[in-house]
């Protein structure tokens, strides 16, 4: 290869690297500024009224706004002042994430809640456009009691559980609300039709694999619905689509599959296989019996 060439490739991943290290710094100067002025508001404001807190905002916000520009009108200087209020110490704020990001979870009052979705977001790398879209969808309304308790914020050595990705209901965006009048084909093509969100929607670290895996048991073939592999649990993920209420069968038809793939598909490196059944409607009575952690039964929603 021409060494100038070369040499010129260096400089050019150099400056790229260079980049996007100013700009995680910019972003995090950013943020601990609008905490800052967030606190210079708030100690302003004092004890003094609501009232005299949003007349003091808009004095702020009409002066800030003619020198420095609209990013200093009342709406953000509200959410300055909401970041100040919610952390306190800026050492709490997750700097993974830019300003825009914050605009969307600071109205969130739950703590466990706003975690949720700043861990939603790190692990996911979510756009500030993703990230609305995934408030929007209630993905965190969609946990179980279960799973809502004690969220706390992730950090780089945490590692999640399925239970933390998987939501219930499982929401696929379709025209035709009238799936049930369909088979479980229909449904699976819905849910590989525009495959980026349905991995949004699954949750964390999912990679497609692959659509009826056909597999050999004695001298005939099954085929297993959908195939992934997760990053982050270091597994297949097996999923079961049924259009009806959830059956007997149907447990054992995925626990069958989960100890094929361990014993023939599954390399030594990799975690135990799980399979996941998503089904039309689950029944407890059936699925209180399910004692295996590896097993796992969700439901799907047509929006």
């Amino acid at each position: 290869m021409d060494k100038y060439l070369n040499n010129i490739k260096n400089l050019i991943d150099k400056n790229i690297v260079f980049e996007r290290k100013t700009n995680i710094l910019k972003e995090r100067n950013r943020l601990n500024t609008y905490f800052d002025i967030g606190r210079e508001i708030t100690m302003a404001i004092g004890n003094n009224k609501p009232e005299y807190g949003t007349e003091l905002l808009k004095v702020y916000a009409n002066e800030l706004k003619n020198i420095y520009g609209k990013g200093y009108d009342y709406s953000n200087l509200y959410r300055m002042k909401q970041l100040y209020e919610t952390y306190k110490i800026f050492g709490t704020v997750c700097q993974k994430l830019s300003w825009s990001h914050y605009r969307y979870i600071l109205p969130i009052k739950e703590e466990g809640k706003r975690n949720y979705y700043i861990n939603l977001a790190i692990k996911n790398t979510l756009s500030v456009r993703e990230l609305k879209d995934a408030i929007k969808s209630n993905s965190y309304e969609r946990l179980t009691k279960e799973d809502k308790k004690n969220i706390q914020l992730i950090n780089d050595n945490s590692k999640l559980s399925i239970i933390d990705m998987i939501k219930d209901p499982i929401i696929i965006n379709c025209s035709n609300k009238n799936l049930d009048k369909y088979s479980e084909r229909a449904l699976r093509e819905l849910l590989l039709e525009d495959i980026e969100k349905t991995l949004l929607e699954l949750g964390v670290g999912f990679s497609y694999v692959g659509k009826e895996k056909r597999i050999k048991v004695g001298d005939n073939y099954r085929f297993i619905d959908l195939v992934f592999f997760n990053i982050e649990l270091n597994c297949y993920i097996l999923f079961e689509l049924k259009i009806k209420k959830i059956d007997i069968r149907d447990i054992g038809q995925i626990e069958f599959y989960v100890n094929y793939y361990d014993d023939n598909i599954r390399k030594s490196f990799h975690d135990e296989t799980i399979g996941i059944i998503i089904c039309n409607k689950n029944d407890k009575e059936v699925t209180k019996y399910i004692n295996n952690d590896r097993l796992l039964v969700t439901t799907y929603k047509i929006n």
